[in-house]
């Protein structure tokens, strides 16, 4: 069934959803067009007589095309195996048009388990290339040409996905293992930018190959490692920014939200006046829900003096004020909540957080530690030998 975020849902692992992206579907049509191109040479190379294999070189195309995402599945699967079984949490596992993505919300707490679970994904590439391989020669024997051709494809296709993953171009799985290496000696923040630097730069040569040989694959693919690159080592900045600091310094702080008794005009008027798309639900001082312009709209005009916000709110994400700023955001993301009401350890309502409090709030905290980091170096320099 169609699921959020342009993608459609296949299936589950251990409770992980399975989704391929839109974009796969527009690129396995021009995928099968390129390999059907390359039938012959192929048959060639795998010693493998073209006209005495089954089917037209476009349907072959297609399920050269479907293996090679076949064998990309397999190759998250190896990654979230391994991150279940180091501690880490797998939060979907995403079929895309340029490979795949495992998206963790809580990696493997070692720097070492990171470097092992991004290794295990082209060890696991590698390892059937080579079982793919050792089957080719056992079926030349039978003289199955179709097998052996089919055999030699899904082979090909593997090790290639091995070795190019293991390019040391971040965000892809030798960049990670590098920045694995790096995080003992630099701390995560400096070793992802390090390796971030790396993974850009191979996103620029990429690039520019591809536009020397035409091929419009590698310049997609170039843009997703920069844009990979750059997106994780702010999501790491973020992180390590927001891990030591509270809620309570994030938040707008707010004693009294709308009347769980309340009309919806008031309620309209309330979040109008506080210029707010969602307000939280009190009953007393605790929050019980959430109401929004988008709930009280689902109500005609002449109906909202009668209506009370209790009759339209959803439930709201609850936080504590003394959890830290990055476990709230990851909270926020997952609930896809527009914000969160903060409560004091009796449950009371003490204030709201959403993404403009954040973003205040790192920019606060950025230009904090960059003073800290001049004064630093500052005091360094000038420390006598």
């Amino acid at each position: 069934m169609p699921e959020s975020r342009g993608s459609l849902r296949l299936g589950v692992f251990r409770g992980i959803p399975i989704r391929a992206h839109y974009t796969l579907l527009l690129v396995l049509p021009l995928l099968a067009y390129l390999f059907g191109g390359a039938f012959q040479r192929a048959a060639q190379v795998a010693e493998v007589p073209p006209e005495r294999l089954s089917g037209s070189p476009w349907l072959w195309g297609l399920g050269v095309a479907v293996g090679l995402f076949a064998s990309v599945f397999a190759h998250e699967m190896a990654h979230t195996v391994y991150a279940l079984w180091r501690g880490g949490k797998v939060r979907s596992i995403t079929l895309m048009m340029v490979g795949g993505v495992s998206e963790l919300t809580e990696p493997p707490p070692r720097a070492r388990d990171e470097a092992l679970m991004a290794l295990v994904g082209p060890l696991t590439s590698i390892g059937l290339a080579v079982v793919f391989g050792g089957a080719m020669v056992l079926v030349r024997a039978t003289g199955s040409f179709n097998l052996q051709f089919a055999c030699f494809y899904l082979a090909s296709l593997n090790l290639f996905l091995g070795l190019f993953n293991l390019l040391p171009a971040f965000p892809m799985d030798g960049g990670r293992i590098v920045r694995a290496l790096l995080t003992r000696r630099l701390g995560l923040v400096r070793a992802t930018r390090v390796a971030s630097l790396l993974g850009r730069g191979f996103a620029v040569l990429f690039g520019l190959w591809g536009a020397v040989s035409l091929n419009p694959f590698l310049v997609v693919i170039a843009f997703f490692i920069y844009m990979g690159a750059e997106g994780e080592a702010r999501q790491v900045r973020m992180k390590a920014l927001l891990e030591g600091v509270a809620v309570s310094e994030l938040m707008t702080p707010r004693v009294v939200g709308v009347e769980a008794t309340m009309s919806l005009d008031d309620a309209l008027w309330n979040l109008r006046r506080e210029r707010r798309t969602a307000l939280p639900v009190t009953d007393g001082d605790h929050p019980v829900g959430l109401v929004g312009v988008e709930e009280i709209r689902t109500v005609s005009e002449h109906a909202r003096d009668i209506r009370v916000a209790r009759d339209v709110m959803r439930p709201a994400v609850l936080v504590k004020q003394d959890e830290d700023g990055w476990r709230a955001l990851r909270r926020m993301a997952e609930a896809q909540a527009p914000l969160l009401v903060v409560v004091d350890a009796w449950e009371r309502l003490v204030g709201t957080l959403d993404l403009e409090d954040i973003q205040r709030g790192m920019t606060l905290l950025q230009a904090r530690a960059e003073r800290a980091e001049r004064e630093g170096r500052g005091w360094r320099q000038e420390r006598p030998a």
